[in-house]
Formats: structure tokens, C-alpha cells, sequence
């Protein structure tokens, strides 16, 4: 059984209030600056992370939680059975590995000065609240907006090929003709209830299914090491001349995808013990092993398939070929094991992102940019409730929506593959590739307005490195998005769905000009999370 696609993919100003701090070394500042909270507010002990009025509750992850948390939205056989058949077939970039290795690396410098950021904003709005940091509350606005719908997207457009390969299952083992909606809207309902959950109970979900899809990627690899094709071990898809043709654009889209997840890091924050610590030190193994598994696993399949006929091969297997390769090495009952496997991925993947889209909410609720009911934790379990179930809803709607749309017959991919999951995946890697060339510009400013930049120096130089390269692929997603998604040069899709986007940052930068003219309190707390809390209570028993 093949998923039947051919696209498939996995992107506060000085005056806005006080700082975090300025230090510029490695340790964290807990504290305050004397700014609108003065000394008073630095002497109550206010810290943006430790589980407050309004924080989210501490001491839950460590290094091993946080990190399986992040990795599972990389969904890592999703990839290896999708997004690389897809990029091979689609491109003919035959150098997908060296790709991965390229991309890493500028993931890498990008996370240099994010992670740099991360030790002087603790807030599960990450994106949008380092960027309102830098850029001021109006870019932090959009952001927020844009983070929201990017987030939304990538998680509601899971459950497209997730009810699909569902379907197929039922209709392969026991022979039940099942529609794509039933298993996605079933799975809205699980996730949803987990999402209430304390999230170490989450990670442990998360990582669980997450080793398992790894394990056996890791054996279809070696498996392919030990009988390739006739060329041999060829490391010829690390050959530079590779990665020439039409297809390069679209091909670093299609890869840069499949890393979305590592910068979700900072997103957990508050509910770390050390997050000065842990977050960076995420980061950097999330990247460094999604760059290496994802190398392997790419060039393990060229080695397989044979680098000359890896793209022939790809066209005609489309996303069945990580499928096909395993049957004639290891065998039917590993294959059907792998076919599991992929859904239950899937699922992580999605726990992940509707966890992400939560906390998001969470923030902007806490912040005045969502209803105040956003910004409260469920007294259990010490979860973002309210925002658990707007990404529910969401993702219910969304899915009913395209379910009645859905006029072909049961087993047909059009509406859960082709429009659901491409459209939705491609509009979020979209809207997380711009909060990052967004996010690498914001981090130079807040340094240098601080008055680091010689002390930051290297870091800075990275984050410029990585925001250009960052905005290069934004334009290339763009310019190339007819392809993305499988429409036509001329179909209305490749600029009505980037223009998803943009609605979003207008919307939060509209918002955002509504509250510095009508509640400039709020808007001056932007960015600043539970420490904007904690000043105005300290502000308010003072008087």
C-alpha cells in the first residue's frame, strides 16, 4: 500500500516595557531590569519561567522530554516513506542527502542566536515574543498571528494523510471500506483529550512512538547498506554536482520541512527546570540529529534504489518506495509492522503540533492578544486547556470541511492527501520558514539596541548568515509554490495559499496598531509573558 501522493511534505522595542536582562554571557537572567516595574518588581523575585499566576507549570520536562517532544513533529518516517520519495520524484535532485547536510547547517546558525535568545526570554510564545523583543509589539503582533495559523496548518493537515492511510489499512487487513474523515475526526478527538494531559505525560506518548519509528528506520537503513544496488555504496548523492536543475528551489523547500519541530524548543520554556540550559542544548541535538538521521536514511535509499535510478524508481513507487525497498530485504511482516508504524508516527507528529499550537494560545491569551480564558492553565494537570481545545476545534472544522468537499470515492487521495495535507503543510512551512528569517533579524536588533553587539559578535554574524539564506528559501516556497502543492503555473492556489500568510501578519499587525491606540498597557506587555503579570501585580500592591 502507498499513501497515493506525490506531493507530500512533512517554515518589543526598548520602549515596549522592561527587559530580561542584558547580561550577554551564557548564564540566564531570571530577573528584571528597573524598567516600568522598577526596583521593587526586581526585588519580588519575578521570573519569567517558574510556575506563577500565569505561567505554565515548571519542573515537567528535562533534556530527554523536551527533546522527544520536539523531535516527534519532525514525524521522522513520515519523511523517510514521504517528503524523500516526493523530493526525488518530483525534482530529480539525486543529492537529497547533501541537501540535508547544507540545510543543517544553516538550521545550525540559525540556532546559534536563537538559542542565544532563549536565555533571556522564557515564554511559550517563543516566535512571536523574541521577535516583539527585537522589532517592537507590532511585528510581534503579526507574529503571533502568523505562528498561530502556521502551527494550525501544519497540525490539521496531518490528519489528511493520517485518515488516509488509516482507511487504507482497514481496507488492505480487513477488507473494510472506511472513509478517510472517520479515523482523522477520531484522532482530532484523542489528541484533543490528551492535550489535557500534564505534558510529561505527553512527551512520554511522544517518545515512545517516536524511538520505535526510528528503530526501524535504522534497520531499513542498515538493511540497505548490506544489499545495495548494483552500484555498490556509491556516495555519489553527496557529490555537489548533484544539486544542479529547475528542481534545487523547490527541493529546499520540500527539506527544510522535514526539520520543523527543533525550533519548538523554546515554545516548552517555562515548563523546564533550566531552560537557559536545556532549551539550547535541545536545539542543537534536534538539528544535529535530524541532519545526520536524515542524510543517512536519504542516501541509504539512493543506495538501495541505486543513485541512477533512484529518481526513475521514486516516479513510479511515488511515497510506497521506502514500502517497496523493505519488502524484498526484510520481508512482508516487517513491511506491515512499517505500515503501522507510519500512522502511529503520524500521530506523534500531531500530538506535537496541537501541544505547540496550545501553549501559542496560552501566550497570547496571558498577553491580551486572545480572550484573557486563552492565558489560564487547566488546575490538574497545569495545561494551556482553553487553547487544547481551540486547536481541537480547529482542526474538527477544518477536517469536516474538506470531508464534505470530498466528492471522489472511498481510497481516492485527492481531498485528505493531495488538497488537505499538501495545501495545510506547505502554508505552514511557509509561515514557520518567514517567523525564522523574522526571528534571526530580531535577535541582531535586541543585542545591538542593548548594546552587546561586540560581545555578541558571533552570534550576530551567524544569525545574519542564517536569515539571508532563511529568506532565500522563503522566496524560492513562494515563487515555486504552484509546484508545492501540485496546481498549475496558472491556478489561483499559488497565490491564494501563501496569501494565507500574509492575511495572518496583517490581521496581528491590525490588532497590534488596536491595542497600542486603545490599551497601550497590553501592547507594552507584548513579548514579555508572565513577567508583564507579575510587574502590573507588583505594581498594583505597591499603590
Amino acid at each position: 500500500m502507498t499513501t497515493g501522493s506525490s506531493h507530500t511534505t512533512s517554515a518589543s522595542s526598548a520602549s515596549a516595557g522592561p527587559s530580561t536582562g542584558t547580561s550577554t554571557g551564557a548564564g540566564p537572567s531570571t530577573g528584571t531590569s528597573t524598567g516600568a516595574g522598577g526596583p521593587a518588581a526586581a526585588d519580588s523575585g519575578i521570573s519569567t519561567f517558574k510556575g506563577q499566576d500565569r505561567a505554565l507549570r515548571s519542573d515537567r520536562l528535562g533534556t530527554g522530554g523536551l527533546l522527544l517532544s520536539v523531535l516527534a513533529a519532525t514525524a521522522p518516517l513520515m519523511v523517510v516513506a514521504g517528503v524523500m520519495p516526493t523530493t526525488f520524484a518530483v525534482m530529480g535532485i539525486v543529492g537529497q542527502p547533501l541537501l540535508f547536510v547544507l540545510l543543517g547547517v544553516v538550521l545550525v546558525l540559525f540556532s546559534v542566536g536563537y538559542a542565544e535568545m532563549s536565555r533571556h526570554v522564557h515564554n511559550a510564545g517563543a516566535f512571536y515574543a523574541y521577535i516583539s523583543r527585537g522589532l517592537g509589539g507590532l511585528a510581534g503582533s503579526g507574529a503571533a498571528a502568523v505562528a498561530l495559523v502556521a502551527y494550525n496548518a501544519l497540525q490539521v493537515g496531518i490528519y489528511g494523510i493520517f485518515g488516509f492511510e488509516v482507511s487504507g489499512l482497514f481496507a488492505t487487513y480487513l477488507d473494510i471500506e472506511l472513509a478517510w474523515w472517520i479515523p482523522a475526526l477520531a484522532a482530532a478527538l484523542l489528541v484533543g483529550a490528551l492535550g489535557w494531559l500534564k505534558i510529561d505525560v505527553n512527551a512520554r506518548v511522544l517518545g515512545v512512538l517516536l524511538l520505535i519509528e526510528v528503530a526501524l528506520v535504522v534497520i531499513f537503513d542498515i538493511a540497505a547498506v548490506a544489499d545495495p544496488a548494483r552500484e555498490g555504496l556509491s556516495l555519489h548523492a553527496f557529490n555537489p554536482d548533484t544539486l544542479t536543475g529547475a528542481g534545487l528551489g523547490t527541493a529546499l523547500c520540500f527539506c527544510i520541512a522535514a526539520f520543523l519541530g527543533f525550533e519548538q524548543a523554546p515554545v516548552y520554556a517555562e515548563e523546564t527546570s533550566r531552560p537557559h540550559i536545556l532549551v539550547p542544548r535541545v536545539m542543537f541535538l534536534a538539528i544535529g540529529f535530524v541532519a545526520v538521521f536524515f542524510a543517512l536514511s536519504s542516501w541509504a535509499l539512493t543506495v538501495a534504489a541505486g543513485p541512477s535510478g533512484i529518481v526513475g524508481a521514486s516516479q513510479k513507487q511515488s511515497a510506497g518506495l521506502l514500502f517497496f525497498l523493505t519488502e524484498s530485504r526484510l520481508g512482508g511482516t516487517f513491511t506491515d509492522v512499517l505500515h503501522v508504524l507510519f500512522v502511529t508516527g503520524m500521530f506523534a507528529a500531531m500530538l506535537s503540533f496541537h501541544n505547540v499550537v496550545a501553549r501559542y494560545a496560552f501566550a497570547m491569551g496571558r498577553e491580551g492578544l486572545l480572550p484573557a480564558a486563552f492565558g489560564r492553565t487547566t488546575g490538574t494537570s497545569g495545561a494551556p486547556g482553553t487553547g487544547s481545545l481551540l486547536q481541537s476545534a480547529v482542526a474538527v472544522v477544518v477536517v469536516v470541511a474538506f470531508a464534505v468537499a470530498d466528492d471522489k470515492p472511498v481510497g481516492d487521495p485527492t481531498a485528505p492527501v493531495l488538497h488537505l495535507f499538501t495545501w495545510m503543510g506547505n502554508v505552514g512551512a511557509l509561515g514557520v520558514i518567514v517567523l525564522m528569517a523574522a526571528a534571526s533579524l530580531s535577535v541582531v536588533v535586541f543585542f545591538v539596541r542593548r548594546g552587546a553587539a561586540s560581545a555578541q559578535a558571533r552570534r550576530l554574524a551567524c544569525s545574519v548568515i542564517a536569515g539571508l539564506a532563511l529568506l532565500v528559501i522563503a522566496v524560492y516556497t513562494i515563487k515555486d509554490f504552484d509546484v508545492l502543492v501540485g496546481a498549475g503555473p496558472g491556478s489561483s492556489l499559488r497565490w491564494l495559499l501563501p496569501g494565507i500568510i500574509v492575511l495572518a501578519a496583517a490581521a496581528g499587525v491590525a490588532q497590534g496598531l488596536f491595542l497600542r491606540a486603545r490599551k497601550p498597557a497590553a501592547y507594552a506587555g507584548i513579548g514579555l509573558g508572565n513577567e508583564a503579570f507579575q510587574l502590573d501585580k507588583a505594581a498594583g500592591s505597591d499603590s
